[in-house]
């Protein structure tokens, strides 16, 4: 048997000194700051085109909600494979940190390659390959988070990374947004501006974030067929099936902001706040949210959350306008953010073993996003079909039916 030693060899345990063998792993370790700090900019980057896309795709661009929704499913869908791909190199390979770097650098080069493009062709495919780097990336920079923090403090650990991370989202529009104001809607500008962020956060976990290296003993090898093995875990394949679910009740923030956008007469310069907005909640949430799911369980608060999204539906197609309605609808979608995000990836880590932890989070990650894909295009059909009106309402109820089903789905995995 084996214990891994970062940006190091394996060591015995039997060989390894008594001292730090036994040494307790912190809460939130230097690792998860350090990580926690590339996010940052990373989505400081990310969020800075996100916040002006939907403005692009259907102002500059002119695209139809369908055409907007395809798109916006890409942004949330199109890393299916990439994430499988990523989380079973991490475990294959050993080499977590390797994975994510390529990941990210993917996504700051994709900065620089919005700016050439204008055509819906053009801008999907650019899309597709900035989503692939969060999807390279996603598993491999949780597992190593998962490698620096005790089991009883996941909660905690992803609760703060999931807090550096969103202060990145939460700067990110704000930088759009001035950077809109100051150059009358000059994109080009935002795109460069955003890949410079970029650099920065490569350059910290290529140059700060130690590797960590997992013994692979006899019974213990990465295949094909033992990471497919894991969905045959009752309690693993429970949360997989009732988060996916979930899931394909997800509207996307692009399209909840363009609604707010249409019924409140919101000005397009400050679009990027409403992003903002719902950042500051997650950011003032995350961690608390995290002690919570700790404390009381982790189960209890994914499902609150997601009943924290139902309240965003109401609010955002409620009779209620001004900036009363749009500050309930933002704080409500934040609330419910910082109770899914990080406490989701907190209640798989302790399901997965560890030389297989990549590959199951990628596996759950993947099949939440095919299944916010699949919600995104058909949110898009039904607002075109029937109008907005309707299709929240739809999803509304779905979701109202969803929520005991999954609690049922959880009710016995004790967390």
């Amino acid at each position: 048997m084996y214990t891994s030693v970062r940006g190091g060899p394996e060591v015995p345990v039997a060989e390894a000194p008594t001292k730090r063998a036994s040494a307790p792993r912190r809460a939130v370790g230097s690792t998860v700051i350090l990580l926690g700090l590339t996010s940052l900019f990373t989505d400081i980057s990310a969020e800075m085109v996100s916040a002006v896309l939907p403005l692009f795709l259907t102002l500059q661009l002119g695209l139809t909600p369908l055409q907007f929704g395809f798109i916006d499913g890409l942004y949330q869908g199109v890393t299916a494979l990439v994430r499988l791909l990523g989380g079973y190199a991490s475990d294959r390979w050993r080499r977590p940190k390797a994975v994510a770097s390529t990941g990210y650098a993917l996504s700051a080069v994709c900065k620089l390659a919005l700016l050439p493009v204008g055509s819906l062709a053009g801008i999907g495919a650019v899309v597709a390959a900035d989503r692939s780097g969060k999807g390279l990336r996603t598993a491999p920079r949780d597992a190593l988070i998962a490698a620096s923090a005790r089991p009883e403090a996941y909660g905690r650990a992803f609760g703060v990374h999931r807090a550096l991370d969103t202060f990145g989202a939460m700067l990110g529009p704000l930088v759009a947004s001035a950077l809109l104001a100051a150059n009358a809607l000059a994109y080009d500008v935002v795109f460069v501006t955003s890949f410079c962020f970029a650099l920065v956060g490569l350059a910290i976990i290529l140059l700060f974030v130690p590797e960590h290296r997992v013994a692979v003993t006899s019974g213990r090898e990465v295949t094909v067929r033992t990471s497919l093995g894991l969905l045959r875990d009752r309690a693993f394949a429970r949360l997989v099936v009732a988060a996916t679910a979930l899931g394909l009740l997800t509207v996307s923030d692009g399209f909840i902001y363009l609604t707010l956008l249409r019924r409140d007469d919101v000005v397009t310069v400050v679009f990027p706040l409403l992003f903002f907005g719902t950042s500051a909640v997650y950011l003032l949430l995350a961690v608390p949210m995290g002690w919570l799911a700790d404390r009381i369980g982790r189960r209890v608060v994914f499902l609150g959350g997601h009943a924290a999204l139902l309240g965003c539906y109401a609010a955002v197609t409620g009779p209620a306008t001004g900036l009363l309605a749009v500050g309930a609808c933002l704080a409500l979608l934040g609330a419910y953010y910082a109770a899914t995000d990080g406490v989701l990836a907190a209640a798989a880590a302790p399901l997965l073993p560890e030389h297989l932890r990549s590959t199951g989070l990628a596996t759950l990650q993947t099949l939440v996003a095919m299944a916010r894909f699949g919600s995104s295009v058909a949110f898009g059909a039904l607002w075109t079909v029937w109008g907005v009106g309707w299709a929240y309402l739809l999803v509304a109820a779905g979701l109202i039916v969803a929520l005991p089903v999954a609690a049922l789905l959880l009710k016995d995995r004790g967390q």
